[in-house]
C-alpha cells in the first residue's frame, strides 16, 4: 500500500471515528484530526493526530524532533479550553521497511510532558505493521491503553 492509499484509508477511519479536519495553528502539519470525548478510564479526553509520511533519510531525531513540535500543536489546542481534559497526540509516520532504531525512537520516546501525552507511532505499509508503545502493567496505563485502542483503530489497515 503506498502512502496516499494508507493516508486516504486513515481519513476514512477517523472520519467513522468522529475526528474532524483542523485548520488552525497546525504548526506546518499538513492534515491535523482532532476529536472531544469521554474515556471511562481516564475522563474527558482531547485527540489530536496527524500523519507523517516518512522517507529514507528519515533518522531517529526526526521522530522526537516531529513529535516535540506535534505536542506544541497538541498544547496549542488544549490551552485555550476552560474544561479539564487529558490531551493525547498521534504522530504517524508511514515508513516502508523502518529502521530499528526508528522504531525504537518512537516506542521509547517520552510521551507525557507539559501536561500532555503524544505518541509517535510508525506504520511500515509494506508488511502492514503498527509499531506502538507498549500498554505498561502498572501506572499510566489507562492512557497507554488508550493509545493501543485509538491506534488500532484508526491508524491499523
Amino acid at each position: 500500500m503506498d502512502h496516499t492509499q494508507y493516508r486516504e484509508t486513515v481519513v476514512e477511519n477517523g472520519r467513522k471515528h468522529g475526528f474532524e479536519p483542523v485548520s488552525e495553528n497546525t504548526n506546518g502539519f499538513d492534515l491535523v484530526w482532532q476529536v472531544r470525548d469521554e474515556d471511562d478510564s481516564i475522563g474527558a479526553v482531547t485527540v489530536l493526530a496527524t500523519l507523517v509520511d516518512g522517507d529514507s533519510d528519515l533518522d531517529p531525531d526526526d521522530i522526537v524532533t516531529t513529535a516535540d513540535a506535534f505536542r506544541d500543536v497538541l498544547a496549542d489546542h488544549v490551552d485555550d479550553r476552560d474544561e479539564s481534559v487529558t490531551p493525547l497526540g498521534y504522530v504517524v509516520f508511514s515508513v516502508p521497511d523502518p529502521d530499528p532504531a526508528l522504531v525504537d525512537a518512537a516506542c521509547s520516546y517520552t510521551v507525557a510532558s507539559r501536561r500532555t501525552n503524544v505518541f509517535p507511532v510508525i506504520y511500515d505499509p509494506e508488511t502492514g505493521v503498527l509499531h506502538r508503545h507498549e500498554v505498561p502493567r502498572l501506572k499510566g496505563r489507562g492512557i497507554y491503553r488508550r493509545q493501543a485502542e485509538d491506534t488500532e483503530r484508526l491508524f491499523d489497515v
